[in-house]
């Protein structure tokens, strides 16, 4: 699907990866909706890019109702949806069994609902509004894309909460894309290693030296554009479906 033209939905989209992705999607020449709850970092990105290119619309993607009402904006708004790509989501720290007490279960299932359950709240909703489309000359309607993460598949000491709401997210991939085969709607999910975001680049050495130790080639952390230009490129080769892209520079997580 080529982006040039494409009216695409990101969440997370204010900062980080998602943020990457807005900037690459608008190169590219699609107009994007940030859905996201920072909109002072919202408003930046589009005073950066211009609002004839990039709009915000606060929304809470672990609730129904307004993740409909934020379809229906883009519905009435721009006529359409083609692309979704899901980047919000956050982690908790956390062992099973900490030193005072268990996990908090209230944790576990606040990042289960937001890294998973919202995933899946955007996904089939915005689903409904691709399937509205008419196909392109390759026979496609729409291309969503999640974000997991390598810990959905060596998680560290602490990330249980983490680990099992990105390792649904990958469980989810082959299952969306059988089930909206039929709608010509294709899904994939970028899992990616550590990345240099301002998040990573207020860490400490303790935290940020031995995540680095077990990056490969390139022995750096990937740069948030690299998030994007991958999103860009499953958009735009229609033979990638069902697939979950490990980008990470072949690093393996250790246990801490």
């Amino acid at each position: 699907m080529d982006l040039n033209g494409k009216v695409a939905l990101v969440t997370g989209g204010a900062s980080g990866l998602g943020q990457a992705t807005v900037e690459n999607f608008v190169a590219a020449g699609a107009k994007v909706v940030i859905l996201d709850i920072n909109e002072d970092n919202a408003n930046k990105i589009i005073e950066n890019l211009g609002a004839d290119k990039v709009s915000f619309i606060s929304t809470n993607i672990m609730e129904e109702d307004p993740v409909v009402s934020a379809i229906n904006k883009i519905k009435n708004e721009h006529g359409a949806l083609h692309i979704a790509v899901n980047c919000a989501g956050t982690g908790y720290p956390g062992r099973i069994l900490g030193k005072e007490a268990p996990h908090p279960l209230d944790a576990f299932q606040f990042i289960i609902n937001l890294n998973l359950v919202g995933t899946f709240n955007v996904m089939r909703i915005a689903a409904e509004l691709m399937d509205k489309n008419e196909a392109d000359e390759g026979g496609e309607k729409g291309v969503i894309i999640n974000t997991a993460s390598v810990a959905g598949y060596e998680g560290q000491i602490g990330q249980s909460a983490y680990s099992a709401s990105k390792a649904g997210v990958i469980g989810l991939t082959i299952t969306a894309a059988r089930d909206l085969a039929r709608h010509s709607i294709r899904v994939c999910t970028i899992a990616p290693g550590i990345f240099d975001t301002p998040l990573m680049q207020l860490a400490p050495d303790k935290v940020r030296d031995p995540l680095l130790e077990s990056t490969q080639f390139p022995h750096r952390f990937g740069q948030p554009s690299e998030f994007g230009q991958l999103a860009a490129h499953i958009v735009e080769n229609p033979y990638l479906n069902g697939e979950t892209i490990r980008l990470d520079s072949g690093m393996r997580m250790k246990p801490r």
